[in-house]
């Protein structure tokens, strides 16, 4: 199917019209090559992406972090209240330490965990994560991370890389936007946005509620 101008508009009341309008192509282009073709699998899509980019506006990690805030989200990288405030409003600092040592990322002194921070319309984050997508997409991302943001065309393609991955397609036939939520957010942040955009998405799409 293809997707137009209004009715992203529609599903994304706070979208800026350019933003629709930078994505729009790619996301026409794309999301048949992933199967993403349903209403209501496009549907679902549309109502992550929604959320996890804030109406297609963040594309990138937001990591300037308060002291306060930092002892709250990341305790555990920051035991003490010093340590917290040494990094506090210091992203590229903050992104070194807390996804050092994971996810294919090297120690915090390597930069990994800035170079590979979450960007796209479903962040894509870490170094491990950067390669498959890379591969599987064609696109040296290893080196070009910041394709991911800056490229709207392998913006839509490494948030449908991630969703082909978790077989998100086969949950969203089922109408599964908990289970999908899960697997996108390792829990239930947003659950409310998140239906929100789903459910305006059904009503423009006219796809039955009950499905």
């Amino acid at each position: 199917m293809q997707l137009e101008q209004r009715l992203i508009q529609e599903i994304m009341p706070h979208a800026r019209i350019d933003n629709i309008r930078y994505y729009l192509s790619a996301l026409n282009s794309v999301l048949s090559e992933y199967e993403i073709t349903t209403p209501l699998r496009v549907a679902h899509f549309l109502a992550q992406i929604g959320h996890e980019s804030g109406s297609l506006r963040y594309t990138q990690e937001n990591l300037n972090y308060s002291a306060v805030a930092l002892s709250s989200v990341f305790g555990k990288y920051f035991p003490t209240s010093a340590m917290a405030s040494d990094y506090a409003r210091k992203p590229e600092k903050i992104a070194n330490r807390v996804y050092a040592d994971r996810m294919g990322n090297s120690d915090e002194a390597s930069g990994d965990g800035w170079r590979y921070r979450g960007r796209g319309l479903i962040q894509l984050t870490g170094k491990h994560n950067y390669q498959q997508c890379g591969e599987a997409i064609g696109q040296d991302l290893l080196s070009q991370p910041e394709l991911v943001c800056s490229d709207p065309d392998v913006a839509v393609k490494s948030a449908c890389f991630y969703w082909q991955s978790r077989k998100l397609n086969a949950l969203a036939d089922q109408d599964e936007l908990v289970t999908i939520t899960r697997k996108i957010n390792g829990g239930l942040h947003g659950l409310e946005d998140r239906a929100a955009f789903l459910n305006r998405a059904k009503q423009f799409m006219s796809i039955d509620r009950g499905v």
